[in-house]
């Protein structure tokens, strides 16, 4: 079974949310609500590519994707219902717009125009003193995509980027903010 424009996924772990956290051993619930993002399961396998496909991604791989894939929403009467993205069984529908990453061979790959950005400590300032643990628009690439590559953008590069573009994920236990290649301002 194929589809001729999207990609058909299951979740990791057949879990449509990720609200439990081992902790010396004993599953923690972290979140009861199905409107919590922060707890839907992030992380898609690849079950099928689109028919006409020609890229990196197979079978078998993971993709990081919208935290709305997965989710269950309540329709106008309150009945729970699954999103768009929702196929049938534990597949889904997943187009070139709703995932950010790939992983094939243990190895993580920006996707299309995203690129994955790792935020910086804010550093100790005599002069202003703020509650922010992180240094404002200033990160290091992680993951650049090929245009950034192009650009002369690469790994371990320190950025600006524009406010409000930070969409918070977490990759492999590291807090990662999700952008736009265009969202970069400089190379610091």
């Amino acid at each position: 079974m194929k589809s001729p424009f999207y990609f058909i996924v299951k979740p990791k772990n057949d879990r449509r949310y990720d609200s439990t956290k081992n902790i010396g051993g004993i599953d923690f619930i972290t979140s009861t609500s199905k409107e919590d993002h922060t707890s839907s399961n992030r992380y898609a396998i690849v079950v099928e590519t689109p028919t006409n496909y020609k890229g990196p991604i197979t079978a078998g791989d993971t993709l990081l994707v919208h935290h709305n894939v997965f989710k269950y929403y309540n329709d106008m009467k309150g009945k729970e219902r699954s999103g768009k993205s929702f196929f049938k069984d534990d597949l889904f529908f997943i187009d070139n717009e709703q995932f950010f990453m790939y992983k094939k061979n243990k190895k993580w790959e920006a996707h299309s125009k995203y690129c994955m950005i790792k935020p910086v400590e804010k550093k100790d300032n005599n002069y202003l003193k703020t509650h922010e643990t992180e240094e404002p628009l200033v990160g290091i690439v992680k993951y650049p995509n090929k245009y950034l590559i192009s650009k002369g953008i690469n790994k371990g590069d320190k950025v600006s980027f524009q406010p409000n573009s930070e969409y918070e994920f977490n990759v492999d236990g590291e807090k990662l903010y999700r952008m736009f290649d265009s969202n970069i301002t400089l190379i610091m």
